[in-house]
């Protein structure tokens, strides 16, 4: 992916790793739509980076993608560049009584369902373009799940699978496909982890995963999520699964 001069879509633009790789980009002479579904927090982005371009947008709602999807590509025809970056962590008690699959299906509906539909409504324009990307971001935690939060990983983990699928059916065309595998950042994706010493401090993860971006490798990987991306690979998976559900079995 060339980094500049790029007109660039990032969903969940409003917060977070979204806000951050907005200006990240913005700052490298792109041009920067920012989505979500608070128009407020959206609008405060763009105002606080002159340029930026705002809409809202509910992942989680399969007329709203198309509505906006539409819209997008007729107001933005030079549009290259989708980072699907929209998601939500909340923690599930599985075998607590009374317990439903709300939080599941709002889960699966914005982590996976949104991207797939986006993406679907969005590719025929991409592949009409001279070159484009599509940028899918899942997780850490899709390669050893967090227990606290099971869907979350789990739709992560599907995240991966699909971006690795939409690679390979991509390969001979314009469009190459890049997975961003975050480890845990220091936002407020989930209520502590701004303030946890363990999360990898914002700047510092924007930095790495920018200069990823410009090495353009298929799998954005810094270095703090290797530890969880290979663990497998290494033969360390139980130590690790344990080490991060504090000795769970």
């Amino acid at each position: 992916m060339d980094m500049t001069g790029n007109t660039i879509l990032i969903t969940g633009g409003g917060s977070g790793i979204g806000r951050a790789l907005a200006e990240a980009l913005h700052a490298r002479g792109n041009k920067v739509i920012l989505s979500g579904r608070r128009a407020g927090a959206l609008e405060a982005v763009a105002a606080a980076n002159p340029g930026m371009v705002t809409a809202t947008l509910d992942v989680s709602d399969p007329a709203d993608i198309a509505r906006f999807a539409a819209e997008i590509v007729a107001a933005h025809p030079d549009l290259n560049v989708v980072i699907h970056n929209a998601g939500i962590m909340q923690a599930e008690t599985l075998a607590a009584p009374g317990s439903d699959l709300a939080i599941a299906e709002a889960t699966i509906a914005t982590n996976l369902l949104g991207p797939l539909r986006l993406n679907a409504a969005l590719l025929p324009h991409l592949l009409a373009r001279p070159s484009a990307t599509v940028i899918t971001v899942s997780s850490g935690l899709a390669f050893v799940p967090l227990t606290l939060t099971p869907t979350y990983g789990a739709t992560k983990a599907a995240i991966h699978s699909w971006s690795q699928s939409l690679r390979y059916q991509l390969r001979d065309t314009n469009v190459e496909v890049i997975e961003i595998v975050p480890p845990a950042v220091a936002t407020d994706l989930m209520p502590g982890h701004a303030e946890d010493p363990n999360s990898m401090p914002l700047a510092d993860y924007i930095a790495e995963t920018m200069a990823q971006l410009e090495a353009g490798a298929p799998e954005n990987l810094t270095e703090r999520v290797k530890f969880l991306r290979f663990a497998e690979a290494r033969g360390d998976y139980e130590k690790v699964f344990a080490v991060l559900n504090g000795g769970a079995h």
